[in-house]
């Protein structure tokens, strides 16, 4: 979905890339920190390690989606896709979960279903 022609997005606005993400996570503290500031206080499950919006972000808990069509860890996970391609089969998004307060990043399968966030234009 984030690479479809259809756009996404709305006109003005756009998926962001690895490297945005990068540039807020660095800009929250760090990838240790960054996860409880960009997480809301309510709907994960607890402890919410670290989470206190701070942010404005307000990352909610939508878990995921396998390519078989099966959904895992609502309330506990969440996790958003980059339009940064990894290669064919794979792309990077950040990860959040409710035990820790950090961001985690890895590529993964273009075939799960993530959350994806829209970013403004410049």
């Amino acid at each position: 979905a984030v690479a479809d022609s259809r756009n996404l997005c709305p006109v003005g606005w756009h998926v962001p890339t690895d490297k945005e993400w990068t540039v807020l996570i660095a800009f929250l503290g760090g990838e240790s920190v960054a996860g409880g500031k960009l997480k809301a206080t309510i709907l994960w499950n607890s402890p919410n390690t670290g989470a206190n919006n701070s942010s404005g972000f307000t990352a909610l808990p939508g878990g995921y989606r396998v390519a078989n069509g099966n959904f895992y860890a609502i309330e506990s996970y969440g996790s958003w896709w980059s339009s940064t391609e990894y290669d064919n089969t794979y792309a990077w998004p950040r990860d959040l979960d409710c035990i820790n307060a950090g961001v985690n990043g890895d590529y993964d399968k273009k075939g799960n279903g993530y959350s994806v966030r829209c970013v403004k234009d410049n």
